[in-house]
């Protein structure tokens, strides 16, 4: 750190309503130019003060003990400013007082930040964010504090000890002792990142601790239904109800691409008539806020009909009775299996089968899939391009060995 120039003088302060020579004695604090004042709660007769030299004057026991005094504040300002030197902070007329004062100064660490964070975002729930991403921040939170605990042997770090290498070892830590795959690592990176970086915004830290450290994330191949695989769904007959019932919520998002958690809010309300007289879907992403607007096939509007007299759609205004995610998934895994599905069914493989084998599949264009799945951006449905891309390659190999096996030459 670049020295800095410091001067220290103590004046006199003549007192409000103050009619005799008492005065207040203050030492002033001056670091390149910017200057404190500081009350050193002692008082002292103007006429006993050498203005021009800021000391008592005289040799008496009290001038003695003043001056003696002032020393010690003096000395107190330098052992001050050493401190502030071997911890890297800053040296301010500021800083000086609130050492000299017993002000600490306030402290910001890593952990208190996140609950910070994490709070906030819990009065967001239903407004801004979903109950789902603060599961995700509460888990990043845990994840830290245990590394810090494993690394540190601590509870908490204040923030200006972030560097590159908690960072890089936090990656480390996550992908050996909690087995993370480097995309999952990557996520609860980028969640501390997210704090991390609100604190600089405040001033608590300086730098970003993040700047080099690169994690590319891998590639992952989103799994959607073929189009053999969706009729055979659309097509079994399930001896149990509720089955039926998951099946049909399942085949909505599949014909309108929505999400989990946009079919469980889906309101009748949200049904309207469109410009061209058909009903379209107006809602919201709650992930990104991201307005969603488009037609319904004929498919996803019969299913609407089948539960128009549903006694809980009627009662709330919904207008599919969804159960929670984790049932879905559940029961999903038990109609794979009756319907002879072979992929992992997850309620998320109908909103990329709505991506790819509904619509990208059958020509619609790329532009108005994205606005159709609410995405902020054409690069996240270009994701969804390459599944497509990937059964044309796929395709077009199978043609090319039947073509090259039906051209063989017969042996005469």
């Amino acid at each position: 750190m670049l020295e800095k120039s410091l001067g220290l003088f103590f004046f006199l302060k003549k007192p409000k309503n103050e009619k005799g020579n008492a005065r207040f004695v203050y030492l002033k604090i001056t670091v390149d130019g910017e200057s404190k004042d500081v009350a050193t709660k002692r008082k002292w007769d103007n006429r006993k003060w050498n203005s021009a030299k800021g000391c008592p004057i005289g040799t008496n026991q009290e001038s003695a003990t003043l001056a003696a005094y002032l020393n010690t504040l003096t000395t107190s300002v330098y052992k001050a400013r050493t401190a502030l030197l071997n911890a890297d902070k800053p040296i301010t007329a500021d800083a000086l007082k609130a050492a000299l004062t017993g002000q600490e100064e306030e402290r910001h660490t890593i952990i208190g930040a996140f609950k910070q964070h994490n709070e906030q975002m819990k009065a967001l729930i239903g407004t801004e964010f979903a109950k789902s991403t603060l599961t995700r921040y509460k888990t990043a939170h845990d994840h830290t504090q245990n590394f810090i605990r494993w690394k540190y042997g601590k509870e908490d770090l204040e923030l200006k000890e972030l560097n590159y290498e908690f960072v890089s070892q936090f990656d480390y830590w996550l992908k050996t002792e909690r087995k993370c795959k480097k995309n999952a690592a990557l996520k609860y990176i980028g969640n501390l990142k997210k704090i991390v970086l609100e604190c600089m915004k405040k001033g608590w830290i300086k730098g970003d601790p993040f700047a080099n450290f690169k994690g590319k994330r891998s590639e992952v191949v989103r799994v959607a239904l073929t189009r053999e695989e969706l009729q055979a769904l659309t097509e079994k007959a399930f001896e149990i109800e509720r089955l039926d019932h998951v099946r049909d919520i399942f085949l909505f998002s599949c014909y309108t691409g929505l999400a989990y958690v946009d079919v469980y809010r889906l309101r009748r309300h949200n049904i309207v008539d469109g410009f061209d007289g058909s009903k379209w879907i107006m809602t919201a992403r709650q992930k990104t806020e991201s307005p969603t607007r488009l037609p319904l096939l004929p498919a996803a509007l019969a299913i609407i009909e089948r539960y128009a007299n549903d006694e809980r759609c009627v009662a709330k205004g919904l207008v599919l009775p969804v159960l929670s995610n984790q049932k879905m998934n559940s029961y999903l895994k038990e109609i794979a299996d009756q319907s002879g599905i072979k992929k992992n069914l997850t309620f998320h493989i109908a909103r990329h089968t709505f991506a790819t084998t509904v619509t990208l599949s059958n020509g619609v264009p790329i532009e108005t899939v994205s606005k159709m799945l609410g995405h902020k951006s054409l690069k996240h449905t270009q994701h969804y391009a390459k599944i497509v891309d990937r059964k044309i390659s796929e395709d077009m190999h199978a043609l090319q060995a039947k073509l090259q096996s039906s051209l063989q030459p017969t042996n005469v």
